[in-house]
């Protein structure tokens, strides 16, 4: 495990995140109707670009991102780039038409790699294909020195690609010199990690805790050890680990959920994954809470790792969330269990 150790600086140690207010909800508390609940619906400046997109204008979608560009937003930006490169998947016209306008704009570079990596990431041949996009990925990584983005998409590139512990680490150094908090590049160093060393959940657990250490306390890498619960709760394999470390993993996340807005559409991945450990954790007030800051918004992850239907997954353990508030029954938990990924009492 000597690589973690090349992962970690030194942190400014802060201690455990101050547990989250935990107290038990009235089970009417209001929710949105089954109906008004979206799925990954986009924040008011992506919605535009989306629309605009569709009718095969790309100008939105660049203007938005050299925005985030200039202002140095890059949690933002790689959301927007995320988001963009999937929906270039089934209606490919505006950014084809954007590469062709200007081929070196570091933008459409940056949407056109992320887009060229998921296409990769899904096909059978994928560590070969990934290979061949490397050129891609380092022409938009020249695009603007500041921006780590496109080295989240290289530490991405990278673990498809089976990269070597060596070369995997300068791509690590050389994005954590660009933004020492940035969450993207942290959940990719951690799902390398976790992918590398199958079963390590302790170590990727010390990555992620130091991390969110030395992070500020508004920065989105304060969730990385939800990551790390996450990856324990749904991979089954390796030593126990502690439940006293899941649930200061699921504390910390909840103390930021709190820091962010409520009912906005771009906190919603946060809490949907942390709705998904704290209802893995039986802890039906804490999930209750998070349901509620959450409003109408859905995302597909993490539903889609247990359903083809991550929207009526999401309305399914939403229900049965607010049965076990009820009635004080676990029966939506147990069948979240199903496959009896129960953490460890120890």
């Amino acid at each position: 495990m000597a690589l973690l150790h090349g992962f970690t600086r030194t942190s400014r140690a802060r201690g455990r995140a101050d547990a989250a207010p935990v107290g038990v909800l009235p089970a009417d508390v209001v929710l949105p109707t089954d109906d008004d609940v979206l799925l990954d619906a986009p924040d008011d400046a992506l919605g535009p670009a989306l629309v605009a997109a569709a009718g095969g204008d790309h100008a939105p979608a660049a203007g938005l991102l050299a925005a985030t560009r200039r202002q140095g937003s890059w949690e933002h930006r790689d959301r927007y780039v995320r988001r963009l490169a999937v929906f270039a998947r089934s209606r490919p016209g505006w950014l084809d038409a954007w590469r062709a306008l200007d081929p070196h704009d570091p933008d459409g570079l940056l949407v056109e790699a992320q887009r060229a990596v998921d296409l990769a990431w899904d096909s059978p041949a994928r560590t070969e294909l990934l290979r061949e996009v490397s050129p891609l990925i380092t022409a938009a990584a020249k695009g603007d020195d500041r921006d780590p983005v496109p080295w989240r998409l290289a530490l991405d590139h990278a673990r498809g690609a089976r990269a070597g512990h060596r070369y995997f680490q300068e791509l690590w150094e050389a994005a954590v010199r660009r933004a020492p908090h940035h969450y993207g590049c942290h959940v990719a160093a951690l799902r390398y990690l976790s992918s590398s060393w199958h079963g390590a959940h302790r170590e990727c657990f010390d990555f992620a805790d130091l991390a969110a250490q030395d992070a500020p306390e508004d920065s989105l890498t304060q969730a990385l050890p939800l990551w790390a619960a996450f990856g324990y709760l749904t991979d089954g394999g390796g030593p126990e680990v502690p439940r006293a470390r899941l649930e200061a993993a699921a504390d910390r996340a909840a103390v930021l959920s709190a820091r962010l807005p409520t009912g906005h559409s771009w906190p919603a991945e946060l809490r949907n994954l942390l709705t998904y450990v704290l209802v893995s954790l039986e802890r039906w007030p804490d999930a209750l809470e998070q349901l509620r800051l959450t409003g109408p918004y859905a995302t597909s992850f993490p539903w889609d790792r247990d359903a083809d239907d991550p929207l009526g997954r999401f309305l399914e353990v939403r229900q049965g969330v607010r049965a076990a508030m009820a009635f004080g029954s676990p029966g939506g938990g147990n069948r979240f269990l199903r496959h009896g990924l129960r953490p460890s009492e120890e």
